[in-house]
């Protein structure tokens, strides 16, 4: 099934196959596309759920960690320095250090930032990691509760054995249910429907307690929570008043409405980012949740296209899926 196409002189150069479900408050699997029951990786999209804890417990407020804080600890920034800035704060704060995380190094994700830190010869260590919010967050966890820092990233440490807790929870599914990995941080991940992880999106955006100060950061600072020109950023900056988006990774993509309407997860089968977006925003527009503005601002994402090094448009990114109901 050729879901997105790629197409070059009019001819498909490569496709995607696509698997999503779009849940309604009831947790009923309303629209979908492929199979809504097949078994992802959750990969970053876990990331608001893992926050919760901090919220619950009053962690955030013990250490004084502010909404632009919390935002970056549900991010998979681009390592731009605000997001740095936002890390080392959030260390600052709980009286830890960069040594202390043990996500591991990898080059900014936005460019200019990589550029420059190559330039100035600086060494790219792991607050550089796209994870460094979320570790920095279980860091703070563990020191609340007066748990061993080292070894935070293992699965039977009990900083993991509260994410699978959570993950249970706002999945409604047992840990017994649950497939385990290791993702690229470290940490443990987790394997579970999509159907599942969307219905844990509605309840997030439904959830009127203090939880929803998760969602509250993540739409006032939508340029926290990935970066500058990528389209996590770009539709919360949109669309922040209706919806909150976290992205993962291997083609994972999930939204919330702010309002506990409902919850929606893609998944792009052979794990190729560059799908998520069209497919994301063709439900958004089936769920009648896009303006005529709204498609005008987001085009570039909605109708893609390839650039060859000229700078010519030598091909485009298209959809051919059909949404339908359970």
């Amino acid at each position: 099934m050729k879901d997105v196409v790629v197409q070059r002189g009019g001819l498909i150069e490569s496709a995607h196959r696509v698997h999503a479900a779009v849940v309604n408050e009831k947790g009923e699997i309303i629209a979908k596309v492929g199979d809504p029951h097949t078994v992802v990786f959750c990969r970053s999209a876990a990331k608001p759920f893992q926050a919760v804890p901090l919220v619950e417990e009053h962690i955030l407020d013990e250490f004084g960690i502010n909404p632009n804080e919390l935002a970056v600890i549900c991010a998979s920034h681009s390592g731009e320095p605000k997001h740095i800035e936002a890390v080392r704060s959030i260390l600052d704060k709980i009286g830890l250090c960069e040594k202390d995380l043990e996500c591991g190094p990898h080059p900014p994700f936005r460019e200019s930032a990589a550029i420059e830190l190559y330039t100035k010869g600086k060494e790219i260590g792991p607050i550089y990691n796209n994870c460094s919010g979320k570790h920095a967050g279980m860091l703070a966890m563990a020191l609340s509760k007066d748990w061993e820092t080292k070894g935070y990233i293992n699965r039977d440490h009990p900083v993991q054995v509260r994410m699978l807790s959570e993950i249970s929870r706002w999945t409604s599914l047992r840990e017994s249910e649950i497939k385990l990995g290791v993702d690229g941080c470290g940490v443990v991940c987790f394997g579970l429907p999509l159907e599942h992880l969307a219905r844990a999106f509605c309840a997030l955006g439904n959830d009127d307690s203090s939880n929803h100060r998760i969602v509250s950061a993540m739409t006032n600072y939508p340029d926290m929570v990935a970066g500058t020109g990528r389209f996590g950023t770009a539709l919360i900056e949109r669309l922040g008043d209706r919806i909150f988006a976290k992205t993962g990774a291997e083609g994972v993509f999930a939204v919330g409405s702010t309002d506990g309407d409902f919850g929606m997860v893609v998944k792009i089968e052979d794990g190729a980012k560059r799908a998520t977006p069209i497919i994301v925003l063709q439900i958004l527009d089936h769920l009648k949740l896009l303006g005529d503005e709204d498609k005008e601002k987001l085009e570039m994402f909605s109708s893609p296209v390839i650039r060859n090094t000229l700078g010519q448009i030598v091909g485009e990114i298209s959809s051919n899926i059909e949404l339908v109901a359970e």
